[in-house]
């Protein structure tokens, strides 16, 4: 790796507090860009940039390649490595309702769970967990017993590296302590398998599948919606989910204008009307 992408890699990891995993999107990015215009990144020019960007089809892959040029752009321009600060717009990507389910349908799928057994406990908590905290699957499987108390969870490893509070429904605190009272394995984590290691994304995704058929993120999906259509304020759900920017959590919009319309299209007394 070269110096600047050694510089730029310690901004994004120091400055800008982004995940490992972002990181390593970012400097895969500028690497594909540098070995296919055969330019020295700083050497490059708009011409050039448009050129790569249009081998990707897909306006999402397109974006995330524009969000790593443009942020290593603005660090050069910051940084005086380059004279120019090139600054290419996003594509416009359609917002598409996401899946979701409703708590009636989260809850009829709970009852198929076996809970005489203690890995039927943790199916079944771990469900009611997701969808009570709004949780990454990557946030849920990193908490320890120490990161819930009295009801309030504490997400340490959220993406970016941000702390979150987020408090707990009492039906998912119940069948948390249920299970952690049966769960007699010496680890500081919750979600364990039969062997006592931290359950694994992969388990954790089969788990939600075989009993919901859906991805554990529907039911991330699935708390921002149930709040959004109970009358909650967007900031508060942007808050909970722990976005950086509300124009993230403003795709849930789309879900409180389906939930008014259908409200007004079932009680006003015109509805019947011709």
């Amino acid at each position: 790796m070269s110096d600047l992408l050694s510089a730029f890699e310690e901004y994004l990891s120091v400055t800008k507090a982004l995940d490992t995993l972002t990181i390593s999107s970012y400097l895969g990015d500028l690497t594909q860009l540098e070995v296919l215009s055969q330019k020295a990144l700083t050497k490059l020019d708009t011409t050039d940039i448009l050129k790569f960007l249009s081998t990707f089809e897909n306006k999402r892959t397109l974006n995330r390649k524009l969000s790593s040029i443009n942020t290593f752009f603005h660090f050069c321009h910051k940084q005086d490595f380059t004279h120019e600060k090139i600054k290419i717009p996003m594509a416009k990507v359609p917002k598409n309702l996401p899946k979701y389910m409703s708590s009636e349908e989260i809850l009829q799928g709970l009852k198929n769970i076996d809970r005489s057994k203690i890995m039927g406990l943790r199916d079944y908590s771990l469900i009611l967990f997701l969808y009570a905290s709004g949780c990454r699957i990557s946030e849920a499987l990193n908490v320890q017993r120490s990161d819930i108390v009295d009801g309030w969870l504490k997400i340490r490893f959220a993406k970016g590296e941000k702390e979150r509070i987020v408090p707990l429904a009492p039906i998912a605190v119940q069948a948390l302590e249920m299970y952690m009272q049966e769960q007699d394995m010496a680890s500081s984590y919750i979600w364990l398998n039969y062997k006592g290691d931290v359950l694994s994304r992969i388990s954790a995704y089969k788990i939600v599948k075989k009993y919901l058929g859906v991805s554990p993120h529907v039911l991330r999906h699935s708390f921002a919606s149930s709040l959004i259509i109970g009358g909650a304020d967007l900031r508060v759900v942007q808050e909970l989910l722990g976005h950086s920017s509300l124009e993230t959590t403003q795709i849930y919009t789309h879900i409180q204008k389906q939930n008014l319309a259908e409200t007004m299209n079932s009680y006003h007394p015109l509805k019947g009307v011709s």
